[in-house]
């Protein structure tokens, strides 16, 4: 505690604490060095979210606002916590807030939240943001022993990777339990006596999961779709050939290949590279739309042969970008398959664009 934090300096006033009896919620008692108590308060966060948190939610979907979608780190509480009530970590991403102060409802406990730069949990604990250093830091200068009695952080099982139990416990005294995978599953692990099941430790990838992390793929994939079309026009003014509707409809259904239709039918595949599984689904589709154009034919063929080059190569590449989504890969993997698929993906990429253009330019 700083000296003009503390009694003994007295108040704006000039007024000194000593002696005086305060009630604070959430508040410990910490002693000055005159002996005299003082309280300090942390805030207390709702469990439900509001149309407000609901609307952030669903704009940082679509990649509005993103990069500072965050929470002030430091220490709050959910409900009226004594000093017993447990202490769940989390990241100061306020996605992932959100969804651990939601499933809080009807508990009493305290949040611990970590600087990981507005990233999740999972993401940040990969990058060491989520990490042991953090939340030894954390621990120490939120004050978080004279709130408690015990000496116990829940740490998300998708932090594991960042944070080592040993050396928290080695540095701040602190025991760190790791809790569900899902935050829906706290109150369960609670009741269970912090004990997780086979099923709260399993991480799971559904349909639902992959289509909600859809729409920021989807916007960016818009975003530079942008500058593609005004490239496009500034084209279609010297073509012999200008691309037109159906161009512009084999365009489409390729970025939806790879940013969508991939990641929902992940499973159902063939392949384990993400690159792979969009370049057959994108060559699939693509050959298909190209075909009922009647592209594959002369005088056609030439556009035809340069969007089966480009496209599913598209498709491959948006496919691949979503490695970075999915718990289907590990960061070693993930590397393997850019160094391997890139080059391959641009190859063809433009080798499809320079066949399209020569179609565009010559007719």
């Amino acid at each position: 505690m700083s000296q003009d934090n503390c009694c003994c300096a007295g108040n704006s006033a000039g007024n000194s604490c000593c002696g005086a009896e305060s009630s604070v919620k959430n508040s410990p008692e910490n002693t000055c060095g005159c002996g005299c108590q003082t309280e300090e308060t942390i805030p207390t966060v709702s469990a439900s979210l509001s149309f407000k948190d609901i609307l952030g939610a669903w704009k940082v979907r679509w990649g509005i606002g993103r990069n500072n979608y965050k929470v002030d780190p430091g220490l709050c509480a959910v409900g009226n916590p004594d000093d017993s009530s447990p202490v769940f970590v989390s990241a100061n991403y306020k996605l992932s807030f959100d969804i651990l102060r939601k499933n809080l409802a009807g508990m009493d406990c305290r949040i611990l939240v970590l600087d990981t730069k507005g990233i999740n949990v999972w993401c940040a604990a990969g990058k060491g943001t989520f990490g042991t250093e953090e939340l030894v830091n954390r621990i120490k200068t939120s004050g978080l022993g004279g709130y408690v009695s015990h000496r116990t952080v829940i740490v998300p099982q998708l932090g594991a990777t960042g944070v080592s139990a040993r050396e928290v416990a080695r540095l701040s005294g602190f025991t760190v339990i790791y809790g569900p995978v899902r935050a829906a599953d706290i109150k369960e692990f609670v009741s269970a006596g912090y004990r997780a099941g086979k099923d709260m430790r399993t991480v799971k990838f559904s349909i639902r999961d992959r289509i909600v992390l859809t729409p920021i793929e989807i916007a960016e994939a818009a975003k530079i779709s942008l500058s593609i079309f005004g490239v496009i026009f500034l084209l279609n003014l010297f073509a012999a050939r200008p691309l037109g509707i159906k161009d512009l409809i084999v365009y489409i259904a390729a970025i939806l290949t790879g940013t969508f239709l991939t990641p929902v039918l992940l499973p159902f595949i063939p392949g384990r590279a993400f690159a792979f599984k969009g370049w057959i689904l994108g060559a699939l589709i693509t050959a298909c739309i190209v075909y009922a154009f009647g592209w594959f034919t002369q005088p056609m063929l030439l556009l035809g042969i340069g969007y089966m080059l480009a496209l599913p190569a598209c498709s491959a590449y948006l496919a691949l970008n979503f490695t970075g989504s999915s718990t289907y890969t590990s960061y070693s993997g993930v590397i393997k398959e850019i160094k391997i698929a890139m080059p391959v993906i641009i190859f063809l990429l433009a080798s499809g664009i320079v066949l399209v253009l020569i179609k565009t330019f010559i007719g």
